[in-house]
């Protein structure tokens, strides 16, 4: 079959199942039948990208159907995340959702898209810590020498993150704010770019998505001083935690999931959900993804709507204390 063949045997049979001509499962049994689109709202290089081409190619490989990743970075993640809502929601256009999406709705007065009653969860894939990463050039080993550094140097420290209302962003904000430094926000448009300037000494620290920071940090370009979970990440299994560091009950976590437009067909959800568990909880994918910095993480759709909702939530009294506002 064709491509224009199979673009047109898989809109019929959608408007059919949507108006109920056909038996449910009937449009699940065709799924796929043409190329499925993933956007990430983020520059390629970033957690959101790396993990949306690993499931990506199982997929194509599994449906003998091309996952092609569609980068559409800017405006904090909502161009991506609106182009997602304006798709049709026939399970050919997918989205890799982060922490950034269970933010905005704190930050922003108005938004396009609401990423509960919008998004149709699928499952998570991986949780992710934020890593405190400085350049070799600052003179410190600890959290708590870099503490005492930056408070002999205020205001002379500059961090990146991956833009303004980024989880890295905040994750720094609350870290200022329990430990009284004064550091320097440098947003960027994106993470690799924000990790670019940071290797080439232009900022000396980020709060850094783990699998951005770990191939750096293990490669000796830059000195990680502790992670923002609650438990030590495998990755780098010798980098404390910030609260073991000496920043008591401080915790940051994130989490990347994949969803589509509020309205697919339960079946096609059912089936994606089924396929992207299935590829995660491969040993070598799981192995893969722990190596980078990511702890592997599936749920149900209906699990996943409950943490959206609840990370919506959690994020929103972290917005509140730190101040940040977008408008």
């Amino acid at each position: 079959m064709n491509f224009r063949a199979a673009a047109h045997l898989s809109s019929t049979l959608f408007v059919l199942a949507v108006g109920g001509v056909i038996a449910p499962g009937t449009w699940a049994q065709a799924y796929p039948t043409k190329a499925i689109r993933i956007i990430v709202p983020f520059p390629a290089g970033g957690t959101s990208d790396i993990l949306s081409r690993a499931i990506g190619q199982k997929l194509t490989e599994q449906w003998k159907q091309p996952v092609i990743v569609d980068n559409r970075p800017g405006a904090s993640a909502n161009i991506g995340a609106e182009l997602l809502v304006k798709s049709p929601p026939d399970g050919y256009t997918l989205f890799c959702a982060s922490t950034i999406h269970t933010i905005n709705p704190s930050l922003y007065s108005k938004l396009a898209y609401d990423p509960v009653r919008d998004f149709a969860p699928i499952t998570l894939i991986a949780a992710t810590s934020q890593v405190l990463a400085v350049h070799p050039s600052v003179p410190v080993k600890t959290v708590k020498e870099f503490i005492a550094y930056a408070k002999k140097h205020p205001g002379e420290l500059n961090y990146s993150s991956a833009g303004n209302g980024s989880q890295p962003h905040l994750t720094a904000e609350m870290f200022k704010a329990r430990t009284g430094i004064n550091i320097v926000h440098v947003p960027y448009k994106g993470a690799p770019p924000a990790m670019s300037d940071l290797l080439a000494g232009h900022v000396a620290l980020t709060f850094a998505t783990s699998p951005s920071a770990v191939p750096h940090v293990k490669s000796g370009k830059l000195r990680a001083l502790g992670v923002s979970t609650a438990k030590r990440i495998a990755a780098l299994p010798d980098v404390p935690t910030i609260d073991e560091a000496g920043v008591p009950g401080f915790e940051a976590s994130g989490a990347n999931g994949l969803v589509g437009p509020a309205g697919m067909p339960p079946e096609v959800v059912a089936k994606l959900n089924a396929a992207v568990v299935r590829i995660v909880r491969e040993p070598a994918m799981s192995k893969s993804l722990s190596e980078q910095g990511a702890d592997p993480w599936t749920t149900t759709p209906s699990e996943y709507g409950a943490y959206l909702k609840s990370e919506v939530a959690k994020w929103a009294k972290a917005v509140k204390d730190s101040g940040a506002r977008i408008d």
